[in-house]
């Protein structure tokens, strides 16, 4: 019977972890080009920007803990960058803004920066 080491067992979790966020931006990202595609007022708008402001938020606080092991000038620049995504969704939301293709763009960036 193989023995893992504890060293590959960490390192998997955190591939397996990058995959889970990689997979949730990637979808975020799908659906933010949907609702792009068919405007404001869809369903897939709704769909879009509720899970792409609940994915902002969940990721923000994950930052803010102080057991995070990011380096902070990384964790400070990530969240900086969520809080602007959460003011472009809630400015969607208002109507005073169509900018679903930026926020995409800006998730698939940070996704495809994920290691």
């Amino acid at each position: 019977m193989y023995q893992f080491s504890y060293a590959e067992i960490m390192a998997d979790d955190v591939a397996d972890s990058r995959e889970r966020e990689k997979q949730v931006l990637d979808r975020a990202v799908s659906l933010l080009r949907a609702a792009e595609y068919k405007g404001r007022e869809s369903r897939e708008a709704v769909e879009a920007l509720y899970y792409t402001r609940r994915v902002w938020v969940a990721l923000i606080d994950d930052l803010r803990l102080t057991d995070n092991q990011l380096p902070a000038n990384l964790k400070a620049d990530l969240i900086s960058i969520g809080i602007w995504i959460l003011k472009e969704v809630d400015r969607i939301r208002m109507r005073q803004s169509v900018n679903f293709k930026g926020i995409a763009d800006i998730i698939t960036i940070i996704r495809d920066g994920l290691k």
